[in-house]
């Protein structure tokens, strides 16, 4: 990182598109467990997804009293995202859908939840690990992304897949198709800790497309449709570079044209390489695995940190062991940054928030596959593209609501 004396730096944050093969991986996996909670919220779920030309597998380990046909899973979220036939990468429909799923060893149930016999609060952390929160007050000058509290880099990264697949979907630009690549690059200033956006710097986008577009009709819809549209006008100059499909023609994508796993693109997930990361992924696990619901708390104590004013930017880390409910420890750092020592915030971090990974279940409403907003038991299926933190929608993100457990700080 650079030094706090003014001088600027270039950082570069990437996302994917949800046709992108390995987040339709992760968007698979965490349909399954949509499924798998939307009969019993006690379900305990690991599922990974593969796939490749013509093919989807789903493989891990359930426990679950619901009765779930898990092929229907696989087809409807392949169809949900676009994968509808050969020629734009996968059909949905018509593909090979292999199962090998069983339940979970029956150690590990004991040594975390007892076999269901523990009390809520003495659930144990469904693994060992480290899982970070990061937050930053740099989108704050900007009206589209104010209260978001996420690195504009990945913001900006994030938004531009999500109008790809919203033009795709709405027929403003009927050429595109649903595997796609992004990554902006931004000239930032560090005010003694601080992270403050001066311009944006480069864009690359690289998109599926179909036979018949032009390189020169891409290059169009994608400045005026796309850019224009989600980048603030104030951080787009003249010296802005653009590669617009810079490897020149994209029409083999998806599962044909690259193989997919969930849990490959944990950094887009994130912070887009920003704070830390633990190396857990996030999808297709339920709330009693700690790489998840621990990210999320995390997420939620260092964002409440940043909103109530206490830092300008803030990471907070956990750390767990398989079986046992308190974390190992609970770290603070606001990068200078903190109106008061951080030790102090810290403590008051540690008082209004109880780390354990039941009371976090509870208190972020995580065993709920239910959306209020699209009414479906879509929850976590939705969290499986363009970034697990960032989002508005409070209800399904309930770890975006800047308060910790019932307190805020």
């Amino acid at each position: 990182m650079a030094s706090k004396d003014g001088s600027t730096f270039f950082f570069t944050s990437e996302s994917v598109n949800e046709g992108h093969p390995d987040k339709l991986a992760d968007q698979i996996s965490d349909a399954v467990l949509d499924a798998c909670l939307a009969e019993d919220p006690d379900s305990k779920v690991a599922c990974e997804t593969a796939t490749k030309t013509g093919m989807v597998m789903v493989f891990g380990e359930i426990t679950t009293k619901a009765k779930v046909d898990y092929e229907a899973v696989v087809r409807g979220v392949c169809n949900d995202v676009g994968f509808i036939s050969e020629a734009v990468g996968l059909d949905g429909n018509n593909c090979r859908v292999l199962v090998e799923l069983h339940a979970q060893s029956p150690e590990i149930g004991q040594g975390v939840h007892g076999m269901g016999t523990k009390a809520l609060e003495e659930i144990g952390a469904g693994d060992q690990g480290i899982m970070f929160g990061y937050a930053t007050d740099e989108s704050e000058a900007y009206p589209e992304y104010k209260g978001k509290y996420m690195p504009m880099t990945l913001m900006l990264a994030n938004a531009i897949g999500y109008r790809l697949t919203e033009v795709r979907k709405n027929g403003t630009c009927p050429w595109v198709r649903p595997d796609g690549k992004t990554q902006v690059t931004i000239e930032y200033k560090n005010e003694g800790g601080a992270m403050r956006p001066q311009r944006v710097h480069t864009v690359l986008i690289s998109t599926q497309h179909d036979e018949t577009v032009t390189n020169e009709k891409i290059a169009e819809d994608l400045m005026t449709e796309v850019i224009k549209k989600v980048i603030p006008a104030q951080l787009l100059d003249a010296n802005t570079i653009f590669h617009l499909n810079p490897s020149g023609r994209f029409t083999i994508g998806g599962p044909d044209g690259d193989a997919g796993l969930t849990g490959r693109k944990i950094i887009i997930d994130t912070y887009g390489g920003w704070g830390a990361h633990g190396g857990g992924a996030f999808s297709g696990k339920d709330p009693t695995k700690v790489d998840r619901s621990a990210a999320y708390i995390s997420r939620q104590a260092a964002k409440s940190i940043v909103a109530a004013g206490l830092a300008k930017r803030c990471i907070v880390q956990l750390s767990y062991a398989i079986g046992v409910p308190e974390p190992l420890s609970v770290f603070v750092d606001t990068y200078g940054t903190g109106s008061i020592p951080d030790d102090e915030i810290l403590a008051k971090v540690k008082a209004a928030v109880d780390f354990r990974p039941g009371p976090i279940g509870r208190d972020l409403d995580l065993k709920r596959s239910t959306s209020k907003t699209s009414g479906k038991n879509n929850r976590y299926q939705q969290t499986a593209a363009y970034g697990h933190f960032g989002r508005d929608d409070y209800d399904v993100f309930t770890w975006e609501k800047p308060e910790i457990g019932r307190a805020h700080v």
